[in-house]
């Protein structure tokens, strides 16, 4: 079994209530600026700001209608399997509700919520989690393995 380590996970800070719609809902693309190599076990990290205006949205308050919109942890663990841009679509339109035209798509499988929380400091992009985290991740997910990375 392959451990957690800083070096097999990736984490991304994400702004609630978006965090939530991934953790407990159904959003499974995050809209990034950039695209990103990375694949792999992916923490989802909740930033300390909270986006309030999409609390308006429907979609939005139906995914995290409910839940507690933590701030300042990680609340799950993603695999993420892909990105591509914007142009890429289905013979349904956009690859997902939650794409925003314009930016590349995180696409992410495999979505675990934490029962409980675990308070740590987030960074901007892809950051490596303490061992620390993945420790008290483990606990939570006890057959959770990293898989391969890049």
């Amino acid at each position: 079994m392959n451990p957690l380590t800083p070096e097999t996970v990736r984490a991304i800070t994400i702004r609630q209530p978006w965090a939530t719609a991934i953790a407990r809902g159904t959003k499974r693309v995050e809209n990034r600026t950039k695209p990103w190599t990375w694949r792999g076990l992916l923490l989802i990290h909740t930033a300390k700001a909270v986006d309030r205006p999409a609390l308006h949205d429907p979609m939005v308050a139906t995914a995290v209608h409910g839940h507690d919109l933590k701030t300042g942890a990680v609340i799950a663990v993603a695999r993420l399997t892909g990105c591509h841009p914007d142009c890429h679509t289905t013979p349904d339109g956009p690859c997902s509700p939650w794409a925003q035209p314009g930016l590349h798509h995180l696409v992410l499988t495999d979505v675990q919520a934490l029962s409980l929380p675990v308070p740590c400091i987030g960074a901007l992009g892809p950051w490596r989690p303490p061992q620390t985290v993945l420790d008290q991740i483990r606990l939570q997910l006890p057959g959770l393995t990293p898989g391969t990375g890049n």
